[in-house]
């Protein structure tokens, strides 16, 4: 299989994170969305990235489909999510605000290199989206005393919120204090020193218009 995808994505790089956590073997392609958006097409109409193709061809797309393979694949005991219950849910939510940071983060930046005239409504919510995610999400981690979400393991709440804070920082750094989020700058440090962090990673390039 291979994932199609630049690592300077948080989407992708969390993808890319959670294969080589689960050992299973890919091959990266790193096409552009707009650089090489006709080769990303075949695959995937909304030529959008992560976009997962399988060996007999199928093509999973989204970050959370995909993870949700993955974790069907690996198996529930080795899954990085917890099977049910309030705590799947609780997890979950860490994933969805962790995703939809990433997303106004993304958005913000194709917001500035995009645009010659920046709207500045759109630009001031954003930016709001951004910093108050950034406080519940702060907020989450301090009442975390183990290393992870889920204790001693790494789970893909852990990935999710690392892979978008290192994005927002550098994507943003004005918008990211490590002095007001603590817990979050920690975090992303803990989990950057880890082997698969640092293998799977790519300085930001912004888009060019």
């Amino acid at each position: 299989m291979f994932l199609i995808g630049q690592y300077d994505s948080p989407f992708v790089r969390r993808v890319a994170i959670a294969l080589r956590l689960y050992g299973l073997a890919f091959e990266h392609k790193p096409w552009s969305t707009f650089g090489d958006a006709d080769k990303i097409a075949p695959y995937n109409p909304l030529r959008r990235v992560p976009t997962l193709v399988l060996d007999d061809g199928e093509a999973l797309i989204e970050s959370m489909i995909i993870l949700d393979y993955l974790d069907d694949l690996i198996g529930v005991d080795k899954a990085m999510l917890p099977r049910g219950g309030a705590e799947r849910r609780r997890h979950l939510r860490i994933c969805a605000l962790a995703s939809g940071l990433g997303d106004k983060a993304v958005s913000l930046l194709y917001e500035r290199v995009l645009r010659k005239e920046q709207l500045a409504l759109w630009v001031e919510r954003c930016q709001a989206q951004i910093a108050d995610v950034l406080e519940v999400l702060e907020a989450e981690r301090a009442k975390v005393t183990p290393p992870y979400w889920l204790g001693d393991r790494i789970g893909h709440a852990d990935v999710a919120v690392a892979c978008v804070v290192r994005f927002t920082r550098e994507a943003h750094p004005d918008l990211f204090d490590a002095s007001r989020y603590p817990a979050l700058a920690a975090h992303s440090e803990r989990c950057e020193a880890l082997a698969p962090f640092q293998e799977i990673a790519q300085p930001l390039a912004p888009p060019k218009g």
